[in-house]
């Protein structure tokens, strides 16, 4: 790598030294983008455009327009193009060129490269950004567009990336959903055509799909074998991620969705795509999900190598019907079987509109006299009493028609003027392109945030856009409202993070609605869907693991689907460990499974959250779902079974541990009454244990199984 970056400046140094001699077109300078087992090639043409070689195509292939790195529209270029845009003298075409190319070497592995383009008759600039992550096989991809002409530019289209791939046997590996229903896989061979995958909800975007997909280049994609490549949109908003398959490319557009968000650049100003991440493996899903994982933990979500708690929330408890003495009662059963937060969740606020149910009160984020007469303070002083750290709910983008704020500020909501509004779950999204309506928004957060004691935020999001008028933006900027609104929430959610840096902030979206790591970079993890059913979280979880790792995605124990208790710690065990419980109700027995399952969390909590997953058997798939984490020096090890139907099935085969090592075997937190697992307290080889497997202690639907490898020196 070192002396291909000696090569790559020398022969961009002597270029410099001749572009007053000859013209830049007849150079042809190439560069590749390099990580450990994947490369970008890109070369400029005799025309000065720049190209990009196909993933897995020949080297000698011969480049042609098709072949172009970020092709514009209106100048020859007749597929979906990556960059449309209006010049301020009404021009609908563009053409790049290249200019430049710098490096520049960032910390643990990491290089940025950022490419110039340039209209040879416009002052108009596009700079391809790339961000390699050596070791982790990962490059990040956004792009930033300036000019500097005499009045706007217009942008209709502009793409993250633009990425070119093979034609043949190219699977395509997406999700989609809906609330309570979110992550399902579908997988399709790509063909002639387009395939779009996008959203046109501008809030909560992701609550139909999600912007986050593989593609696979051998077939379809396997666990343990095959080119498989990621790719994650870092981006809240509308998306589109479009699958251009022509003549002998398929091309990845992916970026924010152009429906309806034309966008004005003035001149001077930068206009910045989201990043998309691209994380490749020769060696199949497993192998990828593993480097992203670790990628994610060092950049894509906050404290990424810290352990997550044990949260226990009162919603499924209580809903909207509590007051002071329900809640602070929940926390001596809180501390009793070990939980380490307490969330108080809706309800808790509005006094002229209170917020006993959801018709009311979003908005007024004062808290409700008659429920909380001395406000959240002595609340949270309470839980820190007993022995438990102290958290709130809040949806600070929302307002009910039935509130005060409203009242007072109805231009604040997005709304289309002479139309009848229409609400979702009773409410309307707040315009955060209007500076008050940030400041407003800012206020709620710094007065319940700030209040003393405050440890944990769930940060929520329950509607999206679908009358999306802004009183706030200009007739001609109407289109600005879907990029706008983002940038304005980014810049909220940093300002949360950088100013609140001790607690911990999950983000909800009433559900999926947002699961992507332009948000997640401000939080700790995410709220993956309301269903948590403990069958339909197995398979959920196993797809959300992709491309997020396991302390990411919030797992509560709950009543829904009214499954076995022990079946449903076990499943919120293997990610971020919650509860959502009466502990005052909960039966003798059932509180003696909670508090062994927190107790048995805790010991593997760093295994599985900081580990790495390799996940065994699909759940998709067989009678069960199987997965496991090794610790980073292959130490220690957790090995989960769900048992999703009837039917002894086969040894689980654990992966990823030391062949050479030995490991104590002993399941965790057992079913009582069920028959001890049969290798209880033997010592195994990692090689025996990868080659022969563990029999499960769960034969029937409804069970599961958790156990924990320990490397010994005996």
């Amino acid at each position: 790598m070192k002396s291909f970056r000696i090569l790559l400046l020398a022969s961009f140094t002597g270029l410099a030294l001749l572009l007053n001699a000859q013209p830049a077109a007849t150079l042809r300078p190439s560069f590749t983008l390099q990580t450990a087992h994947f490369s970008l090639a890109f070369q400029v043409g005799a025309d000065g455009r720049l190209y990009q070689r196909a993933i897995g195509a020949d080297d000698k292939a011969k480049s042609q327009r098709a072949d172009e790195a970020y092709p514009q529209a209106g100048d020859g270029y007749f597929w979906e193009p990556a960059l449309q845009a209006v010049h301020a003298d009404g021009n609908t075409s563009t053409t790049l060129q290249y200019v430049s190319l710098i490096r520049t070497n960032e910390a643990d592995g990491r290089e940025l490269t950022r490419v110039l383009l340039r209209d040879p008759a416009y002052p108009f600039e596009v700079t391809l950004c790339f961000r390699t992550d050596r070791e982790r096989d990962v490059i990040e991809q956004w792009t930033e567009i300036q000019h500097h002409e005499s009045g706007a530019v217009t942008l209709e289209r502009m793409a993250s990336t633009s990425l070119l791939l093979p034609p043949h046997n190219l699977y395509l590996r997406h999700f989609s959903g809906d609330w309570a229903k979110e992550m399902n896989p579908t997988t399709e061979l790509l063909t002639p055509g387009t395939k779009v995958l996008d959203s046109k909800t501008g809030v909560r975007a992701h609550q139909f799909g999600n912007p986050n997909f593989i593609l696979s280049l051998d077939g379809e994609p396997q666990e343990n074998s095959g080119r498989v490549l990621a790719g994650s949109l870092a981006w809240s908003g509308s998306f589109q991620c479009a699958f251009d398959h022509f003549g002998d490319h398929v091309r990845a557009l992916c970026g924010v969705n152009p429906f309806a968000s034309a966008y004005h650049l003035a001149p001077g100003e930068t206009f910045t795509t989201p990043v998309m991440i691209w994380t490749w493996s020769a060696n199949g899903l497993g192998d990828m999900s593993r480097k992203l994982h670790a990628w994610a933990r060092d950049h894509g979500l906050r404290a990424g190598h810290e352990p997550r708690t044990v949260l226990l929330n009162n919603w499924e408890a209580t809903f909207f019907n509590f007051d002071f003495n329900r809640i602070a009662g929940l926390f001596a059963p809180a501390k009793e079987i070990g939980t380490e937060i307490f969330l108080l969740d809706d309800g808790w606020f509005g006094n002229k509109y209170p917020r006993t149910n959801d018709n009311a009160g979003l908005g007024d984020w004062q808290p409700n006299r008659a429920r909380l007469p001395d406000g959240l303070a002595p609340l949270a002083a309470q839980a820190i009493k007993r022995g438990v750290k102290f958290g709130i709910w809040i949806e600070p983008e929302m307002v009910n028609p039935k509130s005060e704020l409203f009242e007072q500020h109805p231009d604040w909501a997005i709304v289309q003027p002479q139309r009848k509004v229409e609400l979702q779950r009773n409410q309307l999204v707040l315009d955060l392109t209007r500076p008050a309506v940030q400041e407003f928004e800012w206020s709620i957060i710094t007065n319940t945030l700030g209040v003393p004691g405050m440890s944990y935020v769930k940060w929520d999001c329950n509607r999206y856009l679908t009358q999306p008028g802004s009183s706030y933006l200009a007739p001609d900027r109407q289109s600005h409202l879907w990029i706008d609104y983002v940038n304005a929430l980014y810049a909220m959610m940093e300002r949360t993070a950088k100013t609140y840096p001790n607690i911990e902030l999950m983000l909800c979206s009433g559900g999926g609605g947002r699961a992507d790591y332009g948000a997640l970079k401000y939080f700790h993890e995410f709220w993956p869907s309301d269903n948590t059913d403990p069958t339909v979280r197995v398979a959920m979880q196993w797809d959300y693991s992709y491309f997020f790792p396991v302390m990411a995605l919030a797992s509560h124990v709950t009543h829904w689907g009214h499954r076995p208790m022990h079946f449903a710690c076990c499943v919120a065990m293997s990610a971020r460990f919650g509860m959502d419980l009466d502990l005052v109700k909960l039966s003798p027995e059932d509180k003696a499974i909670c508090a062994g399952a927190i107790s048995a969390y805790k010991k593997i909590r760093d295994v599985t959250q900081l580990g790495d997953l390799f996940r065994l058997e699909n759940p998709h798939q067989g009678i069960r779902g199987a997965l496991n984490f090794v610790s980073t020096d292959r130490n220690r090890a957790a090995i989960f079974a769900f048992q999703l139907k009837d039917g002894e099935g086969k040894p689980v085969m654990p992966q990823g541990l030391d062949p050479a090592k030995k490991y104590s075997v002993h399941e965790l937190n057992p079913a009582p009454g069920r028959a001890a697992l049969t290798r209880e307290a033997g010592t195994f080889t990692g090689e025996e244990l990868m080659r022969d497997g563990l029999k499960p202690s769960c034969g029937k639907a409804l069970e599961a199984c958790v156990v924990e490898l320990t490397a010994t020196t005996n």
